[in-house]
């Protein structure tokens, strides 16, 4: 590839994966993604500061999710905003044309001790992005903090069905069956 190609991240970042399928995450080196995905080691520290965070968006669905709960109508309960972030995430990021990458991201991070665990923290850093969100909009600590337990819960039930390659469903409306699920499990008596 180029050097002046556009989308250096996400170059990189399937550089990574296709490396870490091939060789295995502990055998790849940021140089060999680097020059793997046509660029250089410094290209690559300019955008993640080191060969885990090359699969983990940077931040960027901690933003949507976060725009997703404050774009949500103002009459909106806490779920309800959890659920249009949630949906918002479908649209912009857990598109079908992401859907393949993202199952074969979740096997690599599934062989990969280290990526789950940096994959379990970056959750929790979300759930805290959706707390503070709906903090932002009024809503109480303890309710913002079920809701969005329940939201992240939702997230990764809709995930799982989302990069399964015979369901062509949409992550959104996954999500959404998700949260009415969990909620439902939840006034089971």
């Amino acid at each position: 590839m180029a050097r002046w190609q556009p989308d250096a991240p996400g170059r990189l970042a399937a550089a990574a994966l296709d490396l870490f399928e091939e060789e295995g995450y502990e055998n790849t080196t940021v140089i060999e993604i680097a020059e793997h995905a046509g660029l250089t080691k410094s290209t690559f520290f300019r955008y993640f500061p080191d060969k885990r965070e090359v699969l983990f968006g940077g931040g960027t669905v901690a933003g949507l999710l976060v725009e997703g709960i404050a774009s949500a109508p103002p009459e909106s309960g806490p779920l309800d905003s959890v659920a249009e972030a949630l949906d918002a995430l479908g649209r912009t990021f857990f598109t079908a044309d992401r859907r393949e990458f993202s199952g074969r991201r979740q096997a690599v991070l599934n062989a990969t001790t280290e990526l789950r665990e940096r994959e379990a923290l970056k959750r929790i850093e979300l759930t805290a992005s959706m707390i503070d969100a709906l903090n932002r909009r009024g809503v109480p600590s303890l309710t913002a903090r079920v809701a969005a337990q329940l939201g992240s819960l939702a997230w990764e039930i809709a995930y799982d069905q989302w990069i399964d390659t015979d369901n062509s469903e949409g992550f959104g409306p996954l999500a959404r069956q998700a949260l009415a699920d969990v909620c439902a499990a939840g006034v089971v008596h």
